[in-house]
C-alpha cells in the first residue's frame, strides 16, 4: 500500500523520468535503425566483411554498460559532453547495432532465391528488387531485431542515470543511495512495465508492416 501511495504522490516526477527514458532509447534506437539496416543490407554482398562486422558488434555488446559509459566520459569531455544525455544515446546506439544488423543480414540472405529470380525475370533492377521484394519479406525479422534492441536497452538506459542522463534509473539509483526500497521497487517496476509496453507496441507495428500472406 505504501508503494501505491508513493507512486501516486510522485506521479508527475515519475512521468517526467519515463519521458526522459523513452526519449533516450527512442533517439538511440532510431539512429541505430538508420545505420544498422543499411549496414546489414550492405554486408550481404560479402560474407567475409559480414563476419567482421557482426563479430565487432558482438564484442561491443559484451562490454558492461557501466564500463562503456565510463569510456565515453574522457572521450566526450573534449567537447564538453562527458556526462549526460549524449554519452547515454551513443552507448545505447552501439548496443543496438548487433540485433538490428544481424537480423537485417539474416533476413536478406534468407530470401528465397526463386523470388529474386522471378523479380529479375520481370525486369526489376537490383534496387527495385531490394525495395519491392526483399525488404518487404525481411520486415518481420528486422522488426524482431528492433524489438530486441528496444527491450534490451530500456534496461541499459536505467544505468545511464549514473552518468546524469536522467530517466527511470534515477529512482533506482536514489533508492540504493538513500536506502529507500520504495524508490528502488517503483523504479524497477516502471522500467519493466515500459519494456513490456514497448515490446507489445512494436509487435503491433511489426504486424502492420508485414505484407499480407507472410
Amino acid at each position: 500500500m505504501e508503494l501505491i501511495w508513493f507512486a501516486v504522490g510522485n506521479r508527475d516526477a515519475i512521468a517526467g523520468m519515463a519521458l526522459e527514458h523513452i526519449t533516450i532509447v527512442g533517439v538511440a534506437v532510431g539512429l541505430a535503425i538508420l545505420t544498422g539496416v543499411p549496414l546489414g543490407i550492405a554486408i550481404t554482398q560479402n560474407r567475409r566483411i559480414a563476419d567482421v562486422v557482426l563479430y565487432a558488434a558482438s564484442i561491443i555488446v559484451t562490454v558492461p554498460s557501466i564500463a562503456l559509459f565510463g569510456l565515453m566520459i574522457p572521450i566526450l569531455s573534449t567537447i564538453g559532453h562527458g556526462i549526460g544525455w549524449l554519452p547515454a544515446v551513443i552507448a545505447i546506439l552501439l548496443y543496438s547495432q548487433l540485433p538490428i544488423v544481424r537480423n537485417t543480414y539474416t533476413a536478406i540472405t534468407n530470401v528465397d532465391p526463386a523470388l529474386r529470380e522471378a523479380a529479375r525475370g520481370m525486369g526489376m533492377t537490383p534496387l527495385q528488387r531490394m525495395w519491392r521484394v526483399e525488404l518487404p519479406i525481411a520486415v518481420p525479422v528486422i522488426m524482431a531485431g528492433v524489438r530486441t534492441a528496444v527491450v534490451m536497452n530500456i534496461g541499459v538506459a536505467a544505468i545511464a542515470a549514473y552518468i546524469g542522463a536522467g530517466g527511470l534509473g534515477v529512482l533506482i539509483s536514489r533508492g540504493i543511495s538513500q536506502t529507500d526500497p520504495r524508490q528502488l521497487i517503483i523504479g524497477a517496476l516502471a522500467v519493466s512495465l515500459l519494456a513490456i509496453v514497448a515490446d507489445r507496441a512494436l509487435y503491433r507495428v511489426q504486424k502492420l508492416l508485414t505484407p499480407a500472406g507472410l
